[in-house]
């Protein structure tokens, strides 16, 4: 039996797991891939994302033939509202990330999504009614600690990291919400961003500000690379979220921030104090005991 055979026979949501830590685990190595883009601003860097991520996604819609599902959508008004706010939140995220990774915050960018894990799980809880258990609860005890110990070592709150992981842990809950195929969202989504996008860069262009066509043939390919950077990993994520709890979504986000976290402090150089490691490490004990939960939960079922 193929490795594509045998994930065909895999149950969704054993599919959606597997999606899920793939594309985590891209986004993790991918704070390398920013630097390449400058001297592209972080919002020029934002909107040449979402323009080539709609080439890209124009023509995987077409190869699919489902351009009727994409028109479709828009007749829809539920799905188009919360599509329009995932737009807003996943460009809001892009955003502050790729701002972070060009101006020495990598390990900020880390911090906001192992929060983001913890954030998913407690949406899960208030909006979708899933039941935490006592270790569950004990995780995010623990991770509040950690936001204390942040907020005392950097004199205020980490915003950063937080606006990361709530509009992270929020787009996730609006994609489960609207329920919509993950070509077709990701396409909506990007459709709905791209007039905004096009107006910036236009502005941009009329300034003499545009280093799309400035700074050689290397650079502009470097740029209209974001589009395949941008619209695979989210394809793969938007599968994985109308298949997977978000509670076990939450769990395998961890993966990345810690390969960026290891590439912001080993490879950035990146300063870490004693007091932000101390805030680390107790949201990655929280992360421990959320992982340790889920493991003892899903051995309980297999022995049953």
């Amino acid at each position: 039996m193929t490795l594509m055979q045998n994930f065909r026979n895999q149950s969704e949501s054993t599919k959606g797991t597997y999606a899920g830590a793939a594309v985590y685990l891209f986004w993790g190595s991918v704070v390398l891939y920013w630097p390449k883009l400058e001297p592209a601003t972080a919002i020029e860097i934002l909107c040449n994302r979402v323009l080539w991520s709609l080439l890209t996604l124009l023509i995987i819609v077409a190869l699919q033939k489902r351009t009727k599902a994409v028109i479709e959508i828009f007749r829809k008004k539920r799905e188009v509202f919360l599509l329009l706010l995932a737009s807003i939140l996943i460009a809001a995220n892009w955003g502050l990330f790729i701002w972070a990774n060009l101006n020495g915050h990598i390990l900020d960018s880390s911090l906001g999504y192992f929060v983001t894990p913890l954030l998913s799980v407690l949406m899960g809880v208030f909006f979708f009614q899933e039941k935490l258990r006592s270790l569950q609860w004990m995780a995010i005890a623990v991770a509040t600690c950690s936001l204390v110990v942040f907020t005392f070592s950097l004199s205020g709150p980490p915003w950063l990291a937080l606006s990361i992981g709530a509009t992270f842990a929020a787009y996730g809950y609006v994609k489960k919400l609207a329920q919509v195929p993950a070509v077709e969202s990701l396409t909506v989504e990007t459709i709905l961003l791209t007039p905004v996008a096009t107006i910036y860069l236009v502005l941009l262009s009329l300034q003499g500000n545009n280093t799309f066509s400035s700074f050689g043939i290397s650079h502009s390919l470097w740029l209209a690379s974001a589009g395949i950077v941008t619209s695979l990993p989210l394809l793969l994520f938007g599968f994985a979220a109308i298949r997977v709890p978000l509670s076990r979504l939450g769990m395998l986000q961890y993966l990345s921030p810690t390969i960026s976290f290891i590439v912001g402090l080993f490879v950035f150089n990146e300063t870490m104090s004693a007091e932000r490691l101390a805030g680390f490490v107790i949201t990655w004990l929280a992360l421990a005991i959320l992982s340790y939960d889920v493991i003892r939960q899903r051995t309980k079922k297999l022995t049953m």
